[in-house]
């Protein structure tokens, strides 16, 4: 079994120091939990920015430039910037970011029902994005928040949009999207192509259990706080220690931790 890559989602776009004073907001204070994260064991980074006044989310270029300037100098992580809309639905505003060229990005493939509000994800801003990350060299990571998005993934690589192997991140516990399940875990892995790799992305509660059936079934794992602000029932946590606690239990189950280098060999970045 390949080697475990684990991605840190550390801020997002909605918890706040209110929710958890470890939720990083600041650039510096995105980097420094960069930096902890790779020396626990991260090896992608997933990038939002955040209004350092009143913590919204932002879709200011210039923020997103200093994170991964930072990030660059600072850490040898993979940087993955989002694309998501909760800063801003419009193209322009998703767009800008990708001339940074990081190595990988987010790319939901369709809409989905949050808890309060419609994430929409139109065709025509899809193919765009994803003609955005093909032109500057940039990795997609297909976000995944039910089946059929994985077919509108597929339908971009059958126009050439996205090369083959692809990434997907399933996104499984969110009101309104996917259940939590290894039932429908399972169905989500049957569903991509052969050779694709593949990340899981619990919610609240369901980052843990999550993460451990991804570990046992030769997937890979995303923690953070931007997924979950609690390390166990009342307890708030830290991005460092979500990282640690997966490295942990995949060392008990016999999986070894990938570094940035071989996470990147792993997807076909190098």
């Amino acid at each position: 079994m390949e080697k475990l890559i684990i991605t840190i989602a550390p801020t997002g776009s909605i918890p706040t120091k209110k929710n958890n004073p470890n939720v990083p907001i600041k650039p510096d204070e995105i980097i420094q939990t960069g930096i902890l994260c790779e020396k626990a064991g991260a090896s992608i980074i997933h990038v939002h920015a955040r209004n350092p006044v009143d913590e919204t989310a932002s879709t200011d270029f210039h923020l997103f430039e200093e994170i991964h300037q930072g990030l660059k100098q600072e850490t040898n992580l993979i940087i993955q910037i989002s694309t998501g809309g909760r800063a801003g639905m419009e193209y322009e505003q998703r767009c800008e970011r990708l001339s940074l060229k990081p190595e990988m990005a987010s790319l939901t493939t369709g809409s989905v029902n949050f808890p309060s509000s419609v994430y929409v994800n139109s065709p025509d801003l899809i193919c765009a994005l994803a003609k955005d990350m093909k032109t500057h060299g940039i990795k997609p990571e297909i976000e995944v928040f039910d089946t059929s998005m994985i077919q509108n993934a597929l339908n971009l690589s059958g126009q050439g949009l996205i090369d083959q192997p692809m990434h997907f991140d399933f996104v499984m516990g969110l009101k309104g999207a996917i259940p939590a399940t290894i039932e429908n875990l399972v169905h989500l892995k049957s569903s991509i192509p052969h050779g694709s790799t593949w990340t899981v992305a619990g919610i609240g509660a369901f980052q843990l259990p999550m993460g451990i059936h991804a570990i046992a079934m030769g997937g890979h794992v995303r923690v953070g706080l931007e997924d979950c602000i609690y390390f166990s029932k009342g307890k708030l946590a830290s991005n460092e220690q979500l990282v640690n606690r997966i490295v942990q239990l995949s060392n008990i189950m016999g999986r070894e931790i990938a570094t940035p280098d071989e996470a990147r060999e792993i997807l076909g970045l190098i």
